[in-house]
């Protein structure tokens, strides 16, 4: 992991060209760890033979998985919820760190080494991808149920990290193979292109998951609820919204919400969809490490008094979901999200990182409903979520007055969860709105994030450069 985690913050995270990191995206990330149970492939991966044996494409599997629990853009250190969070207007910071304060402050820098290590970390996870699917393609010995699960999660993890890269920096390349003498060339396509081809590779996913069984009962494998979970966003995010609608149904009619807040971050919550396992217990998930406030002063993150002040009266997620603590001399107070609950606890662990949720397929719904025109199917959705919650039915009326109401849900419900915040404010032209005031470096391009200078400079077929940068 050290090794790894070195490599990608060196400066080195270009997988373009180099065909050895076919080793690195399947056994190089985290070969230590138990996850989904499969132990970790040896140095025979490289070879076709590992793709005629069911263990070792699953272990070729959960180390993609792993990877994007451990040191990426989708959770650990280095995870899109802490640096989105204090990018927009969720959380405050209090540290030093310069990559950090590039965030905080809203004057990221091409060579920021944090935006480094998720173009690199990401673009490996694809590799890997790419690689179990060119592997499977070839192989002969596999029965085709088999055959059908893997290559649906391997669409799925393509499509996945891609969704996270176009959303963060806009035209990115959409890599689907390890020839490095393609890839070492590769050039940006327009955002348009990039979702669409997300949307097929999901497609593709779901028509491959739904004829395979997939073993679930965590949530913790990708299966053909997870690839529509999130080409129901993808839908949304594209403005498709009967098919936005179409999608999340089929999840709203699979999943039930769970009555307990208390219940929904908890590892066996019903709502969820899919989540994250720790590698080992009784750690729990990163997000309870970097959010929880232990001492005033010490802490790291905060949540802002923008976000607290948005909770309406007797809103019981801010009673389950936040907590509080004061200095020794009760002068300051801070605020922190408490979602998740416990870093470490004493026998096993007690919460996964969830990564999609029944609840937002309900915000996706109502959005796509208002803007199909049906303003009381909308309020019905929004309703769903914020009863549970405690509060009475919405009293907006009308269709514009019911999409502020489900952008000011979808703040509140999605809180620290994985950068949602910034990417509705973006999706939706609200970023200068709400950030152009709050933030005194904000800039209207800063809805989009710098591609890494050293990416640049390894590969000028990804210039130009975003604005603003």
């Amino acid at each position: 992991m050290k090794d790894f985690k070195n490599f990608i913050k060196s400066g080195l995270s270009n997988f373009f060209g180099r065909a050895c990191l076919l080793m690195f995206a399947l056994i190089g990330l985290i070969g230590c760890t138990d996850f989904v149970e499969v132990g970790p492939p040896k140095n025979t991966l490289v070879s076709k033979t590992v793709f005629e044996d069911p263990a070792t494409v699953e272990s070729a599997l959960a180390n993609l998985y792993l990877a994007m629990r451990e040191q990426g853009l989708v959770s650990g250190n280095f995870g899109l919820t802490t640096r989105m969070g204090i990018y927009t207007d969720e959380l405050d910071y209090f540290g030093m760190d310069p990559e950090l304060l590039e965030f905080h402050q809203n004057r990221v820098l091409p060579h920021n080494a944090d935006i480094l290590t998720w173009w690199g970390q990401a673009y490996q996870v694809i590799y890997g991808a790419n690689a179990i699917i060119e592997g499977l393609e070839d192989s002969t010995s596999l029965v085709n149920t088999d055959k059908d699960r893997y290559m649906g999660q391997a669409f799925f993890a393509r499509a996945y990290m891609h969704s996270i890269l176009v959303s963060l920096f806009g035209d990115v390349p959409y890599i689907t193979t390890t020839d490095y003498t393609q890839n070492n060339k590769v050039s940006r396509l327009p955002q348009e292109e990039v979702y669409d081809a997300i949307i097929t590779d999901l497609l593709d996913a779901i028509n491959l998951l739904e004829t395979a069984e997939v073993e679930n009962e965590e949530r913790v494998v990708p299966d053909h609820y997870v690839a529509q979970a999130l080409l129901a966003r993808m839908y949304l995010y594209t403005d498709q919204w009967e098919l936005a609608e179409s999608v999340s149904t089929v999840l709203i009619d699979g999943f039930d919400l769970e009555d307990n807040l208390n219940r929904v971050f908890l590892k066996e919550s019903m709502e969820t969809i899919w989540q994250l396992k720790p590698g080992n217990s009784p750690v729990n998930t990163y997000e309870a490490g970097q959010m929880i406030i232990n001492a005033v002063p010490g802490q790291t993150y905060g949540l802002s008094e923008g976000l607290l002040a948005a909770f309406e009266n007797g809103d019981g997620r801010k009673v389950a979901w936040i907590d509080s603590i004061s200095n020794a001399g009760n002068t300051v107070t801070l605020s922190f999200s408490h979602k998740y609950k416990a870093w470490i606890t004493e026998t096993q662990s007690l919460e996964y990182s969830i990564r999609f949720r029944l609840a937002e397929q309900y915000l996706i719904r109502a959005e796509a409903r208002v803007q199909s025109g049906d303003a009381n199917g909308a309020q019905q959705d929004l309703n769903a979520v914020r009863n549970r919650a405690g509060l009475p039915n919405t009293t907006a009326v009308g269709a514009n007055a019911v999409l502020d109401a489900i952008v000011r849900e979808r703040r509140i419900e999605l809180f620290t969860e994985q950068g949602h915040r910034f990417f509705d404010l973006k999706r939706l032209g609200l970023a200068n709105a709400a950030l152009g005031d709050l933030k005194p470096n904000w800039d209207p391009s800063d809805i989009l994030l710098p591609i890494p200078e050293a990416e640049l400079e390894r590969n000028p077929n990804l210039l130009p450069q975003n604005d603003g940068y």
